[in-house]
């Protein structure tokens, strides 16, 4: 039987490039040899030449040379002319790129163009997504509950506006998020005005809109979807940090967050997680896979943080977690990925 050529989209020009190399290794080691073909192809290079231009963050910097030197053990890493060259044509993209250039539409557009059916999400489903401000906006007015928020779209709008003034009406704590940014980075959760500026000011590092989210406190979940049309939603996972907040190194260091499934809510909060999950999949045109986090207020109503349109594939990630708590080890799980990008709409 021939094998599927897949070429392994990973590493890019985000701040996420350490994540999204870990994400592509472990996808590399884990399809199934005798069914694919496997190219590790890194979205930051544009030519044989390997020349890069990349955006990362300094907390990125040893994560992505670490990362880095593990996969120069698997082999090397191909510029993206290589999908389409006359030896090495390949049949589907699994992309295992996070952020910026990579979950935002923005390689899926290239894709498209190139005619190669890809893993996940397609143009516009993946720019909505990874756009909050928009995205919630739209979620909003079709009645998904979602925090209320202060958004600021472009800079000037800080002398413009009372910044200040419209976080106190929000009322504290608030978690000041970059736009269009994933991982927690960039994130600072505020308690108190006088951390305000600060928090804005490392925002922006990452991005030139940002959102002041007002917090909601409960029980922090997500739910994985797997499907097109028809989405499955996947176990739900109860996240507890140790440190009380997820943020980046809560999300990627092994043994710092604690994954709880089946998370330890109400029926009636796990009935309604799993319809707003798949109504936001639908709603924003989803495809393939998808997780939505959410939070659990104490009085059991379910509130909406973000979609997130190709969810990390770590061995500490939350997505794997969850299919195989239904029973869908890692291979299995990265072969219907590929089915669901292969299946005609």
């Amino acid at each position: 039987m021939r094998k599927l050529r897949v070429a392994v989209l990973m590493g890019g020009l985000s701040s996420e490039r350490a994540v999204s190399l870990s994400t592509g290794m472990m996808i590399l080691e884990s399809l199934n040899r005798e069914k694919y073909d496997a190219m590790p192809i890194d979205a930051a290079l544009f030519s044989g030449s390997g020349q890069r231009r990349l955006a990362v963050s300094s907390v990125e910097v040893a994560a992505i040379t670490e990362a880095e030197r593990k996969l120069a053990a698997i082999g090397p890493l191909r510029p993206v002319s290589d999908m389409t060259s006359s030896d090495g044509r390949v049949h589907v993209a699994f992309i295992a790129l996070h952020g910026r250039y990579g979950e935002d539409g923005t390689v899926q557009g290239m894709l498209e163009l190139l005619g190669i059916p890809y893993t996940g999400s397609g143009v516009l489903a993946s720019a909505l997504a990874m756009d909050k401000i928009v995205s919630k906006r739209l979620l909003r007015q079709v009645g998904v509950p979602m925090p209320e928020s202060v958004d600021i779209v472009r800079r000037s709008e800080m002398r413009s506006r009372d910044i200040p003034a419209e976080v106190r009406d929000l009322g504290y704590p608030v978690m000041v998020k970059p736009n269009r940014q994933g991982s927690t980075i960039g994130m600072t959760k505020v308690k108190l005005e006088g951390e305000l500026q600060a928090a804005i000011e490392e925002a922006f590092k990452y991005d030139s809109q940002i959102l002041i989210e007002k917090f909601v406190a409960g029980t922090e979940i997500t739910v994985g979807l797997l499907g097109n049309s028809n989405p499955q939603a996947l176990p739900i996972v109860e996240i507890v940090p140790s440190k009380g907040f997820y943020d980046y190194e809560a999300k990627y260091t092994p043994g710092a967050t604690e994954e709880i499934v089946p998370a330890r809510i109400s029926e009636r909060a796990a009935s309604r997680a799993g319809y707003l999950a798949v109504s936001v999949h639908d709603i924003l045109g989803c495809r393939g896979m998808s997780r939505v986090d959410m939070i659990v207020r104490p009085d059991d109503e379910v509130v909406v943080l973000e979609i997130n349109t190709i969810p990390g594939m770590t061995q500490t990630s939350l997505l794997p977690t969850a299919a195989k708590a239904a029973g869908i080890e890692f291979p299995e799980l990265l072969d219907r990925l590929i089915e669901l990008a292969l299946e005609e709409e």
